[in-house]
């Protein structure tokens, strides 16, 4: 088997994207800027109210946005899901088919309906998500490939994963075993509700032991259980042996194992902030596994979110992820 750069695990969520009014989101009695689990028949409440507004579908999911940006720059992915044998499912299949990405589904799928993220971005460009996981939030350690993970330089899964009591225990043994095949684990908090309803179980997670951790500002202080950035890097080095804390249009902080950086920002217009942290992460991965000291990795994880953030969205077009790279290294490499 060849070897790969990220083999990723997280749910599989087909997104469906709106744009919305806050007065909207305070109608429907909807919690903005979080990540909320919702079941059917309240995604469907909300669909109903939206279907006759334009709206995007693409292939989601926070690790899977991850994953498939280390593809399309270039690297080399395997993603761990799961998807029904439903016309979503058939679509998410060949979206990560279409960027180029191993995974462990196969045409016999079992029966049952995919997940769907409901994604509502506010003209201040903030994204609010309610989630149906579905078939998704049976994860479990079947779906776990030893081989294509042994043959990784980093596993990495998302936060979000912790709210399932299959996915959460899937998520430790695979960090087990990777640990045992000397792969390196990432790992992102996804979301601050997770950390602030579901922070036992991401302790049960962290503690198996974490290369690099992903997170932002409102993640951090909840993580440090503090009001200040400078107590919730004590708490963060004591969690993982390098981290980034990302900071909207302020850059990021960098954690390499040693030094703390500040990552700049690179200034735009917003549009819509969904999948901006799973663009982070994946072009910081690349970053690593492709000879970019952690710095260097960390200002190109800023552009390619620069990047997103100005597009409908969580992911970009397929040619603009070479493009960025090719302009990051021209003027930095």
């Amino acid at each position: 088997m060849q070897g790969y750069d990220v083999y990723g695990m997280g749910n599989a969520l087909v997104d469906m994207e709106f744009k919305v009014s806050d007065d909207f989101l305070g109608l429907m009695s909807v919690e903005k800027g979080l990540m909320s689990l919702v079941d059917e028949e309240r995604q469907f409440e909300l669909l109903e109210y939206l279907r006759k507004e334009p709206s995007v579908r693409s292939g989601g999911g926070s690790a899977a946005n991850t994953v498939v940006a280390n593809a399309l720059f270039g690297g080399r992915s395997f993603y761990s899901c799961l998807v029904s044998n439903d016309e979503m499912g058939d679509f998410y299949v060949h979206e990560l088919t279409h960027a180029g990405i191993d995974t462990n589904l196969s045409e016999a799928r079992a029966e049952g309906i995919t997940g769907k993220c409901l994604v509502m971005v506010t003209p201040d460009a903030e994204r609010t998500m309610n989630t149906y996981l579905g078939i998704s939030e049976s994860l479990s350690t079947a779906e776990i490939c030893h081989t294509a993970l042994h043959a990784s330089k980093f596993f990495y899964a998302e936060g979000y994963l912790v709210t399932s009591p299959t996915a959460r225990p899937a998520v430790i043994a695979a960090m087990a075993s990777a640990r045992q095949a000397g792969v390196k684990i990432a790992f992102s908090f996804s979301d601050p509700s997770m950390v602030k309803y579901f922070k036992l179980g991401l302790e049960e997670i962290t503690n198996v032991g974490i290369d690099l951790l992903f997170c932002n500002r409102e993640e951090a202080l909840l993580w440090g259980e503090c009001r200040t950035l400078a107590k919730a890097i004590d708490k963060l080095q004591r969690t993982a042996g390098a981290f980034v804390v990302t900071l909207g249009d302020e850059g990021a902080l960098l954690f390499d194992g040693y030094s703390l950086h500040e990552i700049d920002a690179f200034p735009v217009s917003p549009v819509d902030t969904n999948g901006a942290g799973d663009m982070f992460a994946g072009a910081f991965l690349y970053g690593i596994t492709h000879h970019m000291t952690y710095v260097e990795a960390g200002t190109f994880a800023s552009l390619a979110a620069s990047r997103v953030v100005t597009t409908f969205g969580p992911r970009l077009q397929a040619n603009e992820y070479k493009k960025t790279l090719e302009n990051f290294l021209a003027q930095n490499m």
